[in-house]
């Protein structure tokens, strides 16, 4: 029986074979007379379906399918993040270059929007006395100029007064450093003395274009802040008188979808920033006052003028005033004596000590979240890329900036916490409504429903 079937098997087989070549050669267009029948190629997209299948199916055991896998992930995670930075590095550079071309009037913007954070707290308070805002704006404004033009009528009328005697002083403290270098451990002759000074002499005679041209960049430099100094001026009061107007109109400048995260980071980023300017407004004021008092104690001349230098330099924060404190030791150091300008150097490295352990982390260190040494990294920075300037902006705009990122990670990490509430609730609700009709369907069916 297991026979019979396997015989008719086989028959069933051939005859089925025999029909399918029969259908095949119908299908087949008849050959022209007299030219042999010639074997039809497949198809190409056949043949590249085949060999697709075959590469894709038959591989060696062990090796990856494709070249793409057999890349590790964390080279593959390394290359992805590369391209990026670097796509970030092209685009910061293009920023810096507009910003280098545009130096002047970004100063200006930044210098306003650091005085502005300065003084707008007083406009808010005569606002809320009832003072309008045009007269509040106006009054502030003006009071700050009138302040800083007496401080610097203050410095010109104290250097002017005793600039007579510092003449004389530094005269003959340049004589004692010429004596010193004659009867000192140097053992200098009288003569190289005059040789070395007529060296100088010529170098300042042979370098007279370079003097000249230097002299004209200065002036140069003269009008570049004059302009600058006035247009932050202008700004200043429009920040004052207007600034809500304002952030509004550059919040309609952004995306519709990045409104509602910059309207709330915007408050936060101006309040570090009045905030971070007013602790270093208090933290210079101290520095001053301490450096100031201890030189006019060890009775350095133009005592007060440089502590109002001092003043102005710790705004760049805990470098600022060691460097300006510099020039009241060299003044010590020509018109007292070693020892007084070695006095001198300790009061500024006390003072230092005071402002980086304590007034520093007291003042500015809830205000601004920021690491000493990031600090210290993003003052230098800022002193290679954009100078003086660069060096007294890049810290408020390292806390500017990490407020703002904090605050939009923070809203970010909000958002998904609620999107993942309202998905849970949903699939509470659709689990519910699904029993609720298996509930449904067992009644209906007179099923038990336990």
């Amino acid at each position: 029986m297991a026979r019979t079937g396997a015989v008719a098997a086989g028959v069933w087989a051939g005859v089925e074979r025999r029909r399918r070549a029969a259908a095949r050669a119908a299908a087949e267009p008849a050959p022209a007379a007299g030219h042999p029948a010639l074997p039809v190629p497949p198809p190409r997209h056949a043949e590249a379906e085949r060999q697709a299948y075959t590469a894709r199916d038959v591989h060696h055991p062990g090796r990856p399918a494709t070249p793409a896998e057999a890349v590790p992930w964390a080279l593959r995670v390394a290359a992805e993040s590369t391209w990026r930075l670097l796509l970030l590095g092209v685009a910061l550079y293009v920023v810096f270059q507009v910003v280098d071309m545009l130096r002047l009037v970004a100063f200006a913007g930044l210098a306003a929007l650091l005085i502005s954070a300065l003084l707008e707290p007083t406009v808010s308070w005569l606002r809320r006395l009832g003072v309008p805002r045009s007269l509040a704006a106006a009054g502030t404004f003006l009071s700050g100029i009138a302040g800083i033009g007496l401080v610097g009528w203050f410095v010109v009328w104290q250097v002017t007064t005793n600039l007579e005697s510092v003449t004389g002083k530094v005269q003959a403290g340049v004589n004692q450093l010429r004596d010193w270098l004659v009867t000192g451990p140097l053992h200098l002759t009288q003569q190289q003395i005059n040789d070395f000074a007529k060296q100088i002499s010529a170098a300042i005679g042979t370098n007279s274009e370079q003097i000249t041209s230097a002299g004209f960049t200065g002036v140069t430099i003269a009008v570049e802040v004059l302009t600058g100094v006035v247009l932050a001026a202008f700004t200043t009061f429009f920040l004052l008188y207007d600034g809500a107007r304002i952030w509004s109109w550059v919040l309609r400048g952004l995306p519709r979808h990045s409104r509602y995260a910059m309207a709330g980071a915007g408050p936060k980023a101006w309040a570090t920033l009045t905030a971070y300017v007013r602790g270093t407004v208090f933290v210079a004021f101290i520095d001053a006052l301490c450096i100031g008092i201890g030189i006019q104690l060890l009775g350095v001349p133009l005592a007060l003028p440089l502590a109002v230098i001092i003043f102005l330099g710790a705004f760049v924060p805990l470098v600022g005033a060691l460097v300006t404190g510099t020039i009241a030791v060299l003044i010590a150091l020509v018109t007292v004596g070693p020892f007084t300008a070695l006095m001198v150097l300790v009061v500024l490295v006390a003072v230092q000590q005071l402002e980086g352990h304590l007034l520093q982390p007291l003042i500015l260190g809830r205000a601004v979240a920021v690491h000493p040494l990031g600090v210290v990294l993003g003052v230098a920075a800022g002193s290679i890329v954009g100078g003086i300037g660069g060096a007294i902006v890049a810290v408020p705009l390292i806390a500017v900036t990490n407020t703002v990122v904090g605050h939009l990670r923070r809203r970010n990490a909000a958002g998904m916490e609620v999107f993942e509430a309202l998905e849970n609730a949903r699939q509470a609700e659709a689990a519910h409504a699904e029993a609720q009709a298996e509930a449904e369907a067992d009644l209906d069916t007179g099923t038990p429903v336990i």
